[in-house]
């Protein structure tokens, strides 16, 4: 009788979801529901959102959002595509190509797919499309840059992987350097191909000269790349702290140097961020009561037994990667990641994955559903920011798509890719 209730409460929540009711909503009438259904105390529910916040590395996650917020409204990202403009300008396609190296640049900062797609999309987009280039094309390249918001370092994905699987959250930034770099150039040589074969674009000359002054200019953004990376990687601050020093160099640089973030305008960048961490946090907290249900009726075990049957190394790895593939098509990375990670990351550890190069895996995977229809968050945010339509997006995403699907399965066969940068066993810096 238990089964039929859940199974009905299961098929209402989904249908809830396809109707558009926020999936904090959706997760929270599951969690309640079951919960009176199997006895199962609901003070419980009280105190482990409660806890499910509870922790210090946490804290980076708003102010990461917030970071990328600042860099936006001070003026940073538009010169770091200034400068990605000088360098690739001159070759068939190169302002889009420079768009795509702006994401990889902006993601070096913010740590948010969305949020990079959002602000290179209004930065580049308007200029593609005077360059010669077919909007709906420049739309989907914007896109699909913003896949890479959460595998280049810092990422907040990385900290909730690393949060919720007892991971090194700073391990993690470092093993999605390479990934994210190599993303990056899988769709700079798509869009390379596509804008020779239809000649989009209209070249500027190579000069040296433009180089280093767009270089210069974005000095600020370099060295926030640098503060984060180097910061962390080198044991100075811990990622919160990082996030904190980084927060405060761009809330300084847009106030002081810049001098494009005005007081005035300063409450609706940080109410902008808090917004976002509203719609976080609540999920993060109420994913860990599921995880908790799901455990106590069996189905962490049930699917595990299901994919270790195949047996081997490479068809479990496999089944791991389409698993994340398909819910990726209809979720957003984080519900994925909280609701997939505790139960396909011991299953890797099983099969003797190393647990970080797995997470760069998983986060790969879940990146790229952010260009995936039907879901396709990045799809909609540039649609958003494009006015062009979603479906004509979709057409041109495709060739990144399967660009980025080469990435990940190079990645997921080759983990030296993700572990070359952690040089010695237990890199682990405070969280």
């Amino acid at each position: 009788m238990d089964g039929l209730l859940i199974s009905a409460i299961s098929i209402g929540v989904v249908i809830l979801f396809l109707i558009g009711v926020p999936i904090f909503l959706v997760i929270g009438f599951w969690v309640v529901g079951v919960s009176l259904i199997i006895d199962f105390t609901l003070a419980n529910i009280g105190v482990t959102l409660y806890e499910g916040l509870n922790f210090f590395g946490l804290l980076a996650l708003p102010l990461f959002i917030l970071t990328g917020d600042l860099i936006a409204a001070a003026g940073i990202a538009k010169r770091l595509t200034d400068f990605a403009y000088a360098v690739m300008g001159w070759m068939r396609g190169g302002l889009a190509m420079a768009s795509l190296a702006a994401c990889g640049l902006f993601a070096a900062i913010s740590g948010s797919n969305s949020a990079t797609t959002a602000t290179i999309g209004s930065l580049m987009h308007p200029e593609m499309k005077e360059g010669g280039y077919e909007p709906s094309f420049s739309a989907a390249t914007v896109a699909a840059g913003g896949t890479v918001g959460i595998i280049i370092p810092p990422s907040v994905i990385f900290i909730v992987y690393g949060y919720m699987m007892n991971l090194s959250i700073s391990d993690l930034f470092v093993s999605g350097l390479v990934p994210g770099i190599m993303m990056v150039m899988g769709m700079q040589i798509t869009c390379y191909v596509l804008a020779k074969r239809n000649q989009w674009g209209h070249l500027i000359q190579f000069e040296p000269v433009r180089i280093m002054k767009t270089g210069a200019r974005a000095y600020l953004g370099f060295f926030a790349i640098f503060i984060v990376l180097f910061g962390i990687y080198g044991g100075v601050f811990s990622p919160t702290e990082a996030a904190g020093v980084t927060v405060g160099f761009c809330l300084l640089s847009g106030l002081l140097v810049t001098r494009e973030l005005k007081l005035s305008k300063l409450p609706n960048v940080i109410f902008r961020s808090g917004q976002i961490t509203g719609l976080l946090a609540p999920l993060i907290a109420v994913s860990v009561v599921m995880q908790q249900l799901l455990s106590l009726l069996g189905a962490n075990e049930f699917l595990t037994g299901l994919i270790t049957q195949l047996g081997g190394y490479y068809p479990i790895l496999a089944a791991c990667m389409l698993i994340v593939f398909v819910v990726g098509m209809f979720l957003e990375s984080l519900p994925v990641t909280i609701i997939l990670a505790p139960i396909l990351a011991p299953i890797a550890a099983s099969i003797g994955m190393n647990p970080i190069h797995f997470a760069v895996v998983f986060l790969v995977g879940a990146s790229i559903g952010f260009i995936t229809p039907p879901y396709g968050l990045n799809l909609y945010v540039a649609s958003g920011v494009t006015g062009i339509p979603y479906l004509k997006i979709v057409r041109y995403a495709v060739p990144y798509l399967v660009s980025l699907l080469l990435v990940w399965f190079v990645v997921a066969l080759v983990p030296k890719l993700s572990t070359i940068l952690l040089f010695y066993e237990g890199a682990n810096v405070a969280q």
